[in-house]
């Protein structure tokens, strides 16, 4: 499902958080967003996943308003249901609530998405027992379940250790390509993002400073401007972007 974003904007009040941004993003590629703090990644996600009002256009095939079931959103704050286990939890992120009776069917698919992430064992534990490592896993999981068409995650690997960071990282470029997911991910870990982006957007002050492939974003005058830091590139042999070396620029 091709997304294309047209002068989106959001405003919390006085404040412009998102600033007339463009943007594509396509099936069976991830597009990473990265930025400073608050440059407005959040928000532009928020606002795809039309959790936001804002202003402009977003665009799902055409389509400026899609079933919400083809959306699979994970935020950077989640509202933690201590009460609810994790396979109750991926459930409902299936099912979009809870009932009384689920289908063999529906505990399958939820099962599934467990194993697929490692944490199966976990099924029955509730969410209030695990660490923040654990739930960030399991919500990864909840938007998943549903079978979306199109991922949108804030900083998915914000919490993991640095196995799991890797192991997410590989799932989801596999599920984005067998299932032609279209997937944008807010990503903090600039190494990660030349590991598992596609193509970046680099946002700066609500506004759009760079889009394009992952080697040109990263070795591009937008990055060293917005981070005050020189990224040194190599390009690996599976053509990922290894980041060989980080400096602060000199303040002038």
């Amino acid at each position: 499902m091709k997304i294309d974003v047209e002068k989106l904007g959001v405003r919390y009040g006085s404040h412009t958080a998102v600033d007339g941004v463009n943007l594509s993003a396509a099936p069976g590629e991830i597009l990473g967003v990265l930025g400073p703090n608050g440059s407005g990644k959040s928000s532009l996600v928020k606002a795809i996943a039309g959790i936001l009002p804002h202003s402009g256009k977003v665009r799902f095939d055409g389509a400026v308003a899609p079933n919400p079931s083809v959306i699979g959103y994970m935020p950077l704050d989640h509202q933690t249901r201590a009460a609810l286990t994790v396979l109750e939890t991926v459930l409902l992120g299936r099912l979009g609530r809870l009932g009384l009776r689920v289908s063999k069917a529906d505990l399958a698919a939820a099962e599934e998405v467990l194993r697929d992430i490692g944490i199966l064992s976990l099924a029955m534990r509730d969410l209030g027992t695990l660490s923040g490592g654990q739930r960030q896993l399991v919500f990864l999981a909840q938007a998943l379940a549903g079978s979306p068409r199109v991922l949108l995650l804030d900083e998915p690997f914000s919490a993991l250790d640095i196995r799991h960071q890797l192991e997410v990282a590989e799932l989801l470029a596999r599920l984005t390509r067998e299932r032609k997911l279209t997937t944008i991910v807010v990503l903090h870990d600039i190494p990660m993002a030349g590991r598992l982006a596609d193509r970046l957007a680099l946002l700066e002050g609500g506004r759009l400073m760079a889009l394009g492939n992952r080697a040109d974003v990263l070795a591009s005058s937008a990055m060293r401007s917005v981070f005050q830091v020189e990224f040194v590139t190599d390009r690996a042999k599976d053509d990922r972007v290894e980041i060989r070396d980080m400096r602060l620029l000199a303040k002038t």
